[in-house]
């Protein structure tokens, strides 16, 4: 049976236990977190309503990860951001930020091992050298930060609905005269945006 998102669907009970259709196996969160890191795509449905409750699945994952004694990546400071952002406007332009962030920088990642790998060599004078990593997760955070502006240039900075004031000559009834237009708008814009940021990554 293939999911939404992938080949494999786990099914998870109102037991909480979650069943791997594929193997015809019972999974715990930590095999489907190994499942993750080998790259294996897979769906997770709700037993009884075939809801698809992946994300929330995931979610659990981190959570569960975030509480292991020296498992901790998710610093306070940016917790206490993304908590911020909910129900803030920005809350629209976030989640594509963030997933072509980790994008850019899974396509790094080989790189920056490798320098890591130098950095922290054999010697302890290889440990002091950790310039070189340094400099490169700052370049990234700069490539991020400037995918951020310019995709941000892309709004308008008139509010939803509204526009510039109409030129001599323009008539009125050429603006938009329901609160639809500014919604329309502002898909428009944030499909704009995502085929900016996509050829920013390329």
């Amino acid at each position: 049976m293939a999911g939404k998102t992938g080949d494999v669907v786990i099914k998870k009970y109102a037991n909480r236990r979650l069943y791997n259709t594929g193997t015809s196996t019972y999974v715990t969160l930590e095999d489907l977190a190994e499942m993750v890191k080998r790259n294996e795509d897979f769906t997770v449905q709700d037993a009884k309503t075939g809801e698809d409750i992946t994300h929330s699945v995931l979610t659990q994952i981190i959570f569960e990860l975030e509480n292991k004694d020296g498992q901790n990546m998710l610093p306070i400071p940016f917790l206490r951001q993304l908590i911020a952002y909910y129900g803030d406007q920005m809350q629209v332009v976030l989640p594509t930020f963030l997933e072509q962030s980790m994008q850019a920088f899974a396509k790094e990642q080989e790189r920056m091992r490798e320098q890591l790998t130098a950095a922290f060599g054999k010697t302890p004078m290889d440990m002091m050298n950790v310039s070189a990593p340094i400099k490169l997760v700052e370049e990234q955070v700069r490539r991020n930060t400037e995918m951020l502006q310019n995709a941000m240039r892309m709004f308008t900075p008139f509010p939803l609905g509204k526009g510039p004031e109409p030129e001599a000559g323009e008539a009125a009834s050429d603006k938009p005269t329901k609160d639809g237009g500014g919604l329309d708008e502002l898909k428009e814009q944030i499909a704009a945006m995502q085929r900016k940021l996509d050829s920013l990554d390329k």
